[in-house]
């Protein structure tokens, strides 16, 4: 059974973007299986993600998160599987899913518009998520939801300092602050340690960076919910 939270303590709602609102990792996955494809002249599929991982996981404090960032892995991985050898023509394809990753549509996921309607009346809505900061206002502004929020944060990543520095432009404590996302390591742990509450809605798919070795939060800040269309209920 939910547990019904105490209103009066929230005045803050902020909502991860990527695999919360709208499809993400599928569309990452799609990729990396044409990428798999693309490489099957020079390792396994297992064997080229494995290494696309490896690199992604080198650069990331170069690169950061995002699209940008995994099409320059995937080139980066493609050179170095190779020997230095795959042909221009794979080149110019890894180039092109990465540009089809940046032009997608956004497809919502069920019941979203109708939460974010229902709480925007109530709670400053706030959407707070990591990666490319034009790729995400661009995908903000692609799903029409971008009226419903007070404040857009994309971080560079997420962390409890990345949080408290959020809060602090925010004028709000972290006791009055919800975090809703679907990972557990960059929505809901940060947050929880900080001192706020947080609501956990898993997707079928995850980033495997996003992986936290079987940690299962408890507590009365800590919700999980099936689908986002259950949230409002915590506040009935």
């Amino acid at each position: 059974m939910q547990t019904k939270m105490n209103v009066g303590n929230i005045s803050v709602i902020g909502f991860d973007a990527d695999d919360t609102l709208w499809d993400n990792e599928t569309l990452f996955q799609d990729v990396e299986a044409r990428f798999r494809e693309l490489m099957a002249p020079y390792c396994s599929g297992d064997d080229a993600s494995a290494e696309l991982f490896k690199t992604e996981m080198r650069h990331l404090h170069i690169y950061g998160f995002g699209v940008k960032s995994f099409t320059l892995s995937m080139v980066e991985t493609a050179l170095s599987l190779s020997g230095g050898n795959v042909p221009g023509s794979i080149t110019t394809e890894l180039l092109r899913l990465g540009q089809s990753l940046l032009t997608a549509p956004v497809m919502l996921l069920g019941g979203v518009e109708e939460v974010l309607r229902q709480l925007s009346g109530r709670f400053r809505l706030v959407l707070a998520t990591k990666g490319d900061l034009l790729d995400q206002e661009r995908k903000l502004e692609r799903s029409g939801m971008v009226s419903y929020f007070h404040h857009i944060e994309v971080m560079s990543d997420k962390r409890v300092d990345d949080y408290k520095e959020m809060l602090r432009r925010l004028d709000v404590r972290p006791e009055a602050f919800l975090m809703v996302g679907n990972s557990l390591k960059s929505d809901i742990l940060p947050v929880l340690q900080l001192g706020g509450e947080a609501v956990h809605i898993p997707y079928h798919v995850t980033w495997a960076h996003e992986a936290t070795d079987g940690v299962n939060p408890t507590g009365r800040h800590y919700h999980r919910l099936d689908r986002i269309g259950e949230l409002p209920g915590l506040f009935s």
